[in-house]
């Protein structure tokens, strides 16, 4: 189950993430977030002092670079693909093994085969969503 977080309005682009309130659902929230091609609102799938290890052995821990971190990302302009292979849940922590990737054309017209599996940590707030402690997805790298 989902629960859409934020506002929205009339004069700009939907300000909403939808957030899981079961862990085997949190990819598939963060997937429908990366569709609206928002930076900030992907880092709302985070909790404030969250780790995003965009590459191998380059920890981001600051909101601001988590989100050039997505920007990045998203310039490919190409959707993301990712699969929850196995949800390990202990009370409000739970370890994610994902496949994902992202294929397709590039803005420059090069194809683009970017993939891996991803070892994620999420943990429920207070409020019952899920959102990222640590999101590396080069997981076994």
């Amino acid at each position: 189950m989902f629960y859409w977080e934020g506002m929205t309005s009339s004069h700009a682009a939907p300000r909403s993430v939808r957030l899981a309130t079961d862990p085997a659902e949190h990819v598939a929230a963060y997937c429908a977030t990366f569709e609206s091609g928002s930076g900030e609102l992907l880092d709302q799938h985070y909790e404030p002092g969250a780790v995003l290890v965009p590459r191998p052995g380059v920890p981001l821990t600051d909101a601001s670079r988590r989100i050039e971190a997505h920007q990045h990302l998203l310039r490919f302009g190409l959707p993301l693909t990712a699969r929850t292979r196995h949800a390990y849940v202990a009370d409000d922590i739970a370890l994610l093994i994902v496949d994902w990737s992202m294929q397709g054309t590039g803005p420059q017209g090069h194809p683009v085969d970017l993939r891996g599996t991803a070892a994620d940590v999420i943990r429920r707030g207070a409020d019952g969503r899920w959102r990222y402690v640590i999101d590396n997805p080069f997981g076994t790298a």
